[in-house]
């Protein structure tokens, strides 16, 4: 398998992570194995990783990258079964675990799974293909209200209301079945002066692919649950690329670091506010300037670190 794309702020992640050689860390987000290959190059022999993906295909070029190290166990299945996937090891907390939300490099280099607006691919989408919903699915059956929303919400596009009238006028004539036809509806729908930032149709593709696989919904309880699923002194590694995601992450962060709202005249707190752990990064890691000249996808990533206390 061919990967293009270089993991992002893999130094950070590694450094926030702070690896024990002999500890039990997850990836939950596999993909092509690019962060997981330098955390178990830090493990010894007594040490394990545990790398999730819901995407089969990913999963085994993961393996594929991984053959020569032994002590991997890989799992098919949604990091937001967290505890589950720990359950069903037999393993009752991990030292570290790491999330690299949003598509990986692999789904982005193979195109015929529909996530790049590039080229003329079916309109999948699916990170798990077992599952039902595809991007055709909600193009040719979300009505031009529910698209509109989904659009903005999820693709912070300010033409999703133009995008989503358009989308419902041509399938009215016919299916809309390929990801060339999807962007040339886009490319007309946003006025030539402000299709300046990228690619028209990269924001609305992110969106549609956040629906396909609800990216957003589940991610503050999946965040808790890494973190309760967390050793003491355990650390959780996630990097977004999505001020929803980002979000969700950063309010799951401060309830788990526990907010007092006692006021601030009271010698002791009376709310019952209780801590697990610590906040890492006060404000979010970007990638270095030489990174993000490197490596397109990390100039929108945001890494955030907590420590189970």
């Amino acid at each position: 398998m061919n990967f293009k794309h270089e993991p992002v702020m893999l130094t950070e992640c590694i450094k926030g992570l702070e690896i024990k050689s002999d500890g039990i860390y997850v990836d939950g987000t596999l993909g092509g194995a690019g962060h997981s290959k330098e955390i178990i190059r830090k493990l010894s022999a007594q040490g394990m990783l545990i790398g999730i993906d819901r995407d089969k295909e990913a999963l085994e070029a993961a393996k594929n990258n991984l053959k020569e190290f032994s002590n991997v166990k890989y799992v098919h299945d949604n990091h937001d079964n967290i505890k589950d996937i720990l359950k069903q090891l037999n393993i009752n907390k991990v030292d570290g675990i790491l999330l690299d939300l949003g598509v990986s490099s692999y789904q982005l280099d193979e195109r015929n799974r529909g996530f790049s607006y590039l080229g003329e691919n079916t309109l999948d989408m699916r990170m798990d293909k077992t599952q039902e919903l595809t991007a055709e699915m909600v193009i040719n059956q979300y009505s031009e209200q529910e698209l509109a929303h989904i659009i903005y919400e999820y693709g912070e596009e300010k033409f999703s209301r133009q995008i989503a009238r358009n989308i419902c006028k041509i399938r009215g004539e016919h299916q809309i079945k390929t990801t060339k036809e999807l962007t040339e509806i886009i490319e007309k729908s946003i006025p030539k002066s402000k299709q300046k930032d990228g690619h028209p149709a990269k924001r609305t593709f992110q969106a549609i692919r956040i629906e396909v696989n609800n990216e957003i919904k589940p991610l503050y309880h999946t965040i808790k649950d890494c973190i309760e699923s967390l050793k003491e002194g355990g650390r959780l590694c996630v990097i977004t690329f999505h001020s929803l995601e980002d979000r969700a992450v950063k309010n799951a962060f401060i309830e788990a670091k526990g907010k007092c709202t006692c006021p601030s005249d009271l010698p002791y707190c009376v709310c019952g506010a209780k801590s697990i752990g610590k906040i890492i990064s006060k404000k979010p890691i970007v990638a270095t300037r030489e990174e993000m000249e490197k490596n397109s996808r990390s100039k929108s990533a945001k890494l955030r670190i907590f420590e189970k206390g």
